[in-house]
């Protein structure tokens, strides 16, 4: 009986008005200290593309990160509105730590800088973020 009742709550939350619960990047305020939760999704199985890192910009904007994949070494791509990706270079004391399961950022506004931020795994391990880079595919010859 009440897994039946639970099937509609969905629908009668739409009913009234009140926003489901979105998958995706979850940002809560507590004490006006923004927390930023953001999952890691798994690479598709698709083509192999290779990447060549270039120049990135110093901050880029938290709410225009959709996702996060990790990348080899101490790094993990950002997966931006605008299709780019940039790739967060972490600094050279960040042990390997387990951010599988997703990791939190806490900026100071509301963009994500490098030198800055932290990027904080869901066991308690932090570390900085040392530079973006953007990532561009690499045009077949």
């Amino acid at each position: 009986m009440l897994f039946s009742s639970l099937t509609f709550l969905p629908t009668v939350l739409a009913l009234l008005g009140i926003d489901q619960p979105r998958l995706g990047i979850t940002r809560v305020v507590v004490q006006e200290q923004v927390t930023i939760r953001v999952p890691v999704v798994r690479a598709r199985p698709t083509i192999p593309v290779r990447w060549v890192e270039k120049k990135g910009p110093r901050c880029i904007a938290s709410d225009a990160v959709l996702a996060a994949t990790l990348a080899e070494g101490r790094s993990i791509d950002f997966h931006l509105r605008d299709r780019r990706r940039i790739r967060a270079k972490m600094d050279g004391d960040c042990p390997a730590l387990d951010f599988y399961r997703g990791f939190y950022l806490q900026p100071d506004d509301d963009r994500i800088c490098a030198g800055r931020d932290e990027i904080r795994s869901r066991i308690g391990g932090s570390c900085q973020i040392e530079r973006f880079r953007l990532m561009v595919p690499r045009r077949p010859k």
